[in-house]
């Protein structure tokens, strides 16, 4: 698999060895610095085009308040290997004498994973128990080439084969419509929202960049490059690996290979099954194994009927409230579960109500959620967005979320402000060209390598399933002024379908922070928040 190989003079060689794994490959452990300095990387991430060994040279190394500089001189006489085969033998004859799964839920460590491609991102975000933090469309131009091409994954299924050249060819025209449209864009965003006198520079240039970014990102195809930051359990990088072992992309295994070399540099112990011909493997082929027997039961599709954005409230519960009613009470009585559930149904829904109302308190801002009582239901979406707003839905991970392959079939969003502007022909052009390149790759190659050609305009199919506690918290946030407005609609409409459709209203009317103003700039009163922060620190 071919990637950019990042340039380093010696000096800043013989720094970078000391605080990450390798200096030479795009997946690499941090290693000998503070926690709050890789947690401080990392959030760099989302904002800047460099990779995060560059952003530790140019922004963290020579920065006193980081300790960096000191810390470097004094681990520069150690061997960070001797270190850890001391600290895997004492691990060896302690702990993992036990055979304990828990215990790898004790060590975990910072990964740092570019260039993967955002069929890759989605991989790596599976797992629920990690952190992770990944490069935004949305505060970067992807305008600027890496090495000799724009920031795009080549899938090795197409090096070599007839479709390459035409794939590479697509792609260029793509990115090159893209830096045409996101600068036109931005000119027209600073036309029709003159900056305020008591707007800075940076809080407006911000803003302005974050709604031209929005606009234009429907053309980066699925195979666009970002990096990702993990940090996670030695459990949970185990579970991620064995997953990666039984993907059918090559991308997907070929950094599940780097990542488990990487990790071994660090935490060892925890990932001695994942390669194992009895343990790991043998589970990596019982999920492959599963894929394949489900695939051949499912009957042919015929013509797609659905087209465009849509969410369906597809299953919920009727007695949802009066089951609330009695969990809230469960923790404060002597009662038991039975009982509390016959004495909340001989309620009036006005009693009921009340009950509810108590659970949910004085809530002053939309941080303050009830207690796990409301995660006594739930309630299945069946939502259809372009891929764009997906990538964002797709972090409510402690919900259920399973998502359709992506593909060109179920349509795509046009942007208004794209046609206002004159590039609603062009923007049809780059859709017809990439779905003809998707049918064709799919037809010689599978629907698995065809997703990466896919624009984030396009339409995706997946579900969402999520107790109200959950749906409190995704649904005030998605639906906040600063959001992007594709995942705010459905955030909106989940809201009203709890309510109306459900008619859940006492659970509907407690997520007051559900947000269905209209704005013109999104970002512009966060950035001016942000500003305020930085200010006042």
């Amino acid at each position: 698999m071919s990637y950019h190989q990042e340039s380093f003079t010696s000096e800043e060689e013989a720094v970078l060895e000391r605080f990450f794994s390798n200096t030479d490959r795009p997946v690499f452990a941090l290693m000998n610095m503070p926690e709050v300095v890789k947690g401080a990387l990392f959030a760099r991430y989302s904002r800047s085009p460099k990779s995060i060994r560059r952003l530790f040279l140019d922004e963290f190394m020579a920065d006193p308040d980081t300790g960096i500089a000191s810390i470097a001189r004094q681990v520069a006489g150690d061997d960070p290997h001797v270190n850890l085969r001391k600290a895997e033998t004492l691990y060896q004859r302690v702990f993992f004498e036990y055979g304990d799964d828990s215990v790898a839920q004790l060590g975990g460590t910072h990964l740092a994973c570019e260039q993967a491609s955002n069929i890759l991102t989605k991989v790596l975000e599976w797992g629920r128990l990690a952190a992770y933090l990944e490069q935004s469309t949305r505060y970067i131009y992807y305008d600027v080439r890496l090495g000799d091409r724009y920031r795009y994954h080549v899938p090795g299924e197409l090096v070599g084969t007839p479709l390459g050249s035409e794939y590479l060819a697509l792609m260029e025209n793509l990115f090159d419509t893209y830096s045409q449209v996101v600068a036109a864009m931005t000119s027209a965003y600073e036309r029709r929202f003159p900056r305020q006198e008591s707007d800075s520079n940076a809080v407006y240039a911000s803003t302005i960049r974050a709604k031209a970014c929005d606009a234009a990102r429907g053309l980066l195809p699925a195979a666009t490059l970002s990096n990702v930051g993990v940090y996670a359990t030695g459990q949970a990088y185990e579970m991620a690996l064995v997953r990666m072992q039984s993907h059918p992309l090559f991308e997907v295994r070929s950094y599940g290979e780097m990542m488990l070399t990487e990790l071994r540099k660090v935490i060892p112990s925890f990932l001695t099954r994942v390669d194992r011909p009895d343990r790991g493997l043998r589970w990596s082929s019982y999920l492959a194994d599963n894929v394949v027997a489900l695939t051949e039961l499912v009957p042919e599709p015929g013509s797609v009927e659905d087209r465009g954005p849509s969410v369906e409230l597809t299953d919920w519960d009727p007695d949802a409230e009066l089951k609330v009613a009695a969990a809230a009470l469960y923790a404060v009585s002597e009662l038991s579960d039975r009982r509390l559930m016959e004495l909340a149904a001989a309620m009036s829904v006005d009693e009921r109500h009340r009950v509810i109302a108590a659970l949910i308190g004085a809530r002053e801002n939309r941080r303050h959620k009830p207690s796990r009582a409301m995660e006594r239901t739930a309630y299945r979406f069946d939502v259809v967005c372009d891929f764009g707003a997906f990538r964002d839905l797709q972090r409510h991970r402690m919900l259920t979320i399973e998502w359709q392959k992506l593909s060109t079939r179920l349509g795509f969003d046009r942007p208004d402000d794209i046609v206002e502007e004159g590039f609603g022909s062009r923007w049809d052009d780059m859709m017809g060209a990439t779905s003809r390149m998707y049918e064709r790759i799919r037809s010689e190659l599978g629907p698995d390598v065809a997703q990466y050609v896919v624009p984030f305009a396009y339409n995706l199919r997946f579900v969402m399933e999520m107790n109200p506690r959950e749906a409190f918290h995704l649904v005030e946030l998605r639906s906040q002024p600063a959001g992007h407005v594709a995942y705010r609609r459905i955030a909106q409409e989940m809201h009203r379908q709890i309510r109306d459709v459900a008619g859940h209203t006492a659970i509907a009317d407690a997520m007051r922070f559900v947000d269905y103003s209209d704005v013109g700039l999104e970002r512009l009163e966060s950035e001016r928040r942000a500003e305020q922060r930085r200010i006042g620190s």
